[in-house]
């Protein structure tokens, strides 16, 4: 029966059964969506896409993310097939501990896979971040007959990415920026977990991208590789809009009784069982024994695929040496900038400030060393939600990036919080260039989940959080964040800074810089603080250790005062009204907790030492977290409540964070 098929057929009835016979092995699993999505994928991985096995990270391949994580199947399987790092036995080895292909794609984990998915929708604007990255460079490095930077991106879709909000921000961003290189594949199957999809989802999808500036295209026939090859095509040719794809399919494909079927009865989210299993082999004419069976001829069908990928580097390594030789700078900052390698003496830049110089709000230090950056950094790109002009996140004096000129530097998201986070995260797995993006610090919780992702595949994304305290005044609570900082903290492989002063703001963003790995969010005030003594040393010789002694007593401190932010400056009238009192205070500035959190014990109890049995935390943020720290108990002064709307100075003497007020505290709970 075999014979009679073509190699097409073999080959997307191969991706079919290495996949369920893998959920079925890991009983558990989604073979749905890889059964009606293999003819689009195989038909994209073997006749369209740029890549090279041998190679995954080619600097000019196209990039691929599967936004329907929970089909990661549908990935491995083409991964396997194309000759990447991942075995059958790793395919039988599905879902299991340690394996190279868990329960959804992880980036860094597996050889090809481009992104962390599973999370719906933030696939489809990772897609569009890479797109964006794609422009950028190759609106900076290409010349006449020079394109070293041409490639595109691809994403294949749920309707579940669709129902996602950040779906809508992603598309209307991308279709604004006109990215003509992103091509989105929609698998189209009208069922979601639950059941039909007609029971939450009828919207126009072509009426909805197109009015976003998107091409649509559809295509009615799931196994007919013609015309969604054709319809690809068409994709790369219109260059001057991203494009969607629907394609019409039926989830689990070739299952006799569960094909179509949507909810715990059909085939999203269950292996298909023994029986149906045989039917479904049966039904597509596939041997029932062996398991995870693959014919010889797709094999050696697939050998073309590795062979045409390493004739493009070739190609492409050809033109690279050209243009090495005729534009040897721009080569050398190609190849610095793809490496993740800085410049040297990049750091000298960054601004210092003396005590007792005029007071400085930590946006505003914050904005002076993205400028400085931005001169010694030309891989450096960010922007805001649209807050630029209170985030302070503009780059002053170069261009911004938009749809007329891609070599801009300053990104502008709009009102898009959670299509930035996840855009910044598609920029950074692209490489090449390195991002930063601001909104307030409570509007952190509209982008939360892609900060997740960003620790998750320990990404070097910068976020810039202003606005971050009741200082923030008339505002009132909706503005004020309170649980944002701990909730933030708590996020596994991610840094938190809060700056003390201008100084540590510098301090912080040179550590960010050199992070090579894993998220820096910055949480800055809007109110003027005060350059404070020492600083101007100490900050930058000690805050990769989170934490450092400011103000010292003579002897062996009665209290060590532990403070954070804005409330550094706070700590040290409190320790001077305490001293006054004859109470031996320490001040300590700890602009990132889990930096401190991560040193060898020695190196934290000489900072907070172990025998001082008085200890307290000033952070106006609620008071979660610091038991890692305060080792024998102590009070933490924060805000268990929300805020209040009301001039700043009124807001925080009613908060009690004046030097009285905090004084008496800590007198009332250690010195009685």
């Amino acid at each position: 029966m075999q014979a009679t098929r073509t190699i097409e057929e073999l080959s997307i009835n191969t991706i079919r059964t290495l996949t369920i016979d893998a959920v079925e092995k890991a009983a558990m699993g989604h073979p749905g969506m890889p059964m009606g999505a293999a003819p689009m994928a195989y038909t994209l991985w073997t006749r369209y896409m740029k890549h090279n096995p041998s190679n995954p990270k080619w600097a000019d391949r196209d990039r691929f993310v599967l936004s329907a994580g929970h089909g990661s199947m549908l990935l491995y399987s083409l991964l396997h097939l194309c000759g990447y790092d991942v075995t059958l036995d790793d395919i039988k080895e599905f879902r299991q501990w340690g394996s190279r292909t868990p329960g959804h794609p992880e980036f860094g984990h597996t050889s090809g896979v481009e992104a962390t998915t599973g999370p719906l929708g933030q696939g489809l604007a990772m897609a569009v971040g890479m797109a964006m990255a794609e422009a950028h460079m190759s609106s900076v490095y290409n010349r006449d007959g020079f394109k070293v930077v041409d490639h595109h991106t691809y994403t294949i879709v749920g309707d579940g990415c669709l129902m996602e909000g950040i779906s809508s921000e992603a598309a209307s961003l991308a279709g604004h920026l006109k990215l003509g290189k992103l091509v989105v594949l929609y698998d189209s199957n009208d069922i979601s977990l639950d059941g039909k999809l007609s029971m939450s989802f009828s919207e126009n999808v072509k009426a909805r991208f197109e009015s976003y500036g998107w091409q649509y295209l559809r295509v009615e026939e799931e196994n007919n590789v013609d015309a969604i090859g054709e319809a690809i095509r068409q994709a790369k040719a219109d260059t001057g809009r991203p494009t969607l794809i629907e394609i019409k399919t039926t989830i689990g494909y070739g299952s006799p009784n569960k094909a179509g079927k949507g909810g715990h009865g059909g085939t999203h989210g269950s292996p298909l069982g023994k029986d149906e299993l045989r039917l479904t082999k049966e039904n597509l004419g596939w041997p029932l024994e062996p398991d995870f069976y693959v014919p010889e001829q797709v094999y050696k069908h697939f050998e073309s695929v590795k062979e045409i990928g390493r004739e493009q580097e070739r190609l492409w390594q050809d033109l690279w040496i050209a243009y090495e030789s005729q534009y040897p700078e721009l080569a050398a900052q190609f190849k610095q900038a793809v490496s993740g390698e800085l410049p040297g003496g990049w750091e000298t830049s960054l601004p210092r400030y003396q005590a007792g110089s005029a007071e400085i709000s930590t946006r505003t230090a914050s904005g002076k060393a993205i400028n400085a950056l931005a001169g010694q950094l030309p891989m450096l790109l960010g922007g805001s939600a649209d807050l630029a002009s209170s985030n302070l996140t503009n780059m002053n004096g170069l261009p911004d990036f938009n749809a007329e000129q891609y070599d801009g530097r300053n990104l502008w998201f709009g009102v898009r919080e959670f299509a930035m986070g996840a855009a910044l995260n598609g920029m950074a797995l692209h490489g090449g260039v390195r991002v930063f993006g601001g909104t307030f610090l409570v509007f952190s919780d509209y982008l939360k989940a892609a900060i997740r992702l960003s620790a998750l595949m320990k990404l070097p994304v910068v976020y810039v959080f202003t606005h971050d305290s009741i200082a923030v005044g008339e505002d009132g609570p909706t503005h004020q964040p309170i649980e944002q900082i701990p909730s933030l903290r708590m996020i596994p492989d991610s840094t938190l800074f809060r700056p003390a002063d201008a100084n540590e703001t510098s301090a912080a963003w040179q550590y960010a810089m050199q992070l090579s790995q894993g998220p820096v969010i910055l949480a800055l005030t809007r109110q003027n603080l005060p350059v404070l003594p020492g600083t101007e040393e100490l900050a930058f010789a000690h805050v990769a250790q989170g934490a450092y002694v400011l103000s010292d007593c003579d002897g062996k401190p009665d209290l060590q005062l532990i403070a954070t932010g804005s409330e550094v400056s706070l700590a040290l009238a409190v320790q001077k009204k305490l001293d006054g009192e004859g109470i031996k205070t320490r001040v300590i500035s700890m602009p990132s907790r889990e930096l401190f959190e991560r040193q060898p014990e020695d190196v934290r109890r000489s900072i907070v030492l172990p025998d001082v049995k008085a200890n307290a935390v000033l952070e106006m943020a609620y008071p979660a977290g610091w038991d890692s720290v305060l080792e024998n108990g102590g009070l933490v002064i924060g805000i268990r409540t929300f805020g209040a709307s009301a001039k700043a100075g009124k807001v925080i003497e009613e908060y009690g964070f004046t030097p009285d007020k905090v004084a008496s505290r800590i007198k009332d709970r250690f010195f009685k």
